[in-house]
């Protein structure tokens, strides 16, 4: 049995575009998996804490060094990284916030990236851990960013993931959505066009 893990990171929950967006690539992904599971992880509903030092030390400390404090945070991580393992295909509903990537989501990253679980170093430089899973990216923007110098998210989103192993990836970008309505239907119908044959 095939299991999607989709990620909202939009600051409506499911009624951001983004969100919406994703959800259509799951209903269509479903129509093609009838047997398969999807897991939510709604980063506005149920958001992951911002990465502080505190943090930071309980994923550095050794396993019998840690407090039980400690010991929750890493259970934390734990938890987020085994359903990326378990994830067959991984959907993210990604919205544009000045310019780059939400912070919720950011922190998510941060709680994910752990050296020895999900990458490692070695003496040619970093190695991703998790690998053999399909990235879906679904992008909402206001404006015209893809391809262009302020279009930080694919590059930075790109990088990070291919960091822990997940280098197959796809984006989808819904762009000029604030730029007045017949813009925006057009990029949603065109966005609405490519997640069914990604889905197909």
């Amino acid at each position: 049995m095939s299991t999607l893990l989709q990620i909202n990171a939009s600051l409506f929950s499911n009624n951001g575009q983004s969100s919406r967006l994703a959800d259509k690539f799951v209903a269509a992904w479903q129509a093609q998996n009838p047997d398969g599971q999807v897991v939510v992880r709604d980063l506005a509903t149920d958001p992951v804490p911002h990465l502080d030092g505190e943090r930071f030390l309980s994923f550095l400390a050794k396993p019998e060094e840690r407090s039980a404090q400690q010991q929750a945070v890493v259970d934390f991580s734990d938890a987020l990284i085994a359903q990326i393992k378990d994830a067959d295909a991984i959907a993210i509903g990604l919205p544009m916030y000045n310019f780059g990537i939400p912070s919720t989501l950011k922190a998510y990253f941060d709680h994910i990236a752990r050296a020895g679980v999900t990458f490692r170093y070695t003496e040619n430089g970093p190695v991703g851990l998790l690998g053999g899973k399909k990235v879906y990216i679904f992008a909402a923007r206001g404006g015209l960013y893809a391809g262009t110098a302020k279009d930080s998210q694919t590059t930075y989103v790109r990088d990070f993931l291919n960091f822990i192993g997940l280098s197959d990836v796809e984006f989808v970008y819904a762009e000029g959505l604030n730029m007045g309505e017949e813009r925006k239907n057009a990029a949603l119908d065109s966005a609405q066009q490519q997640l069914e044959r990604l889905a197909a």
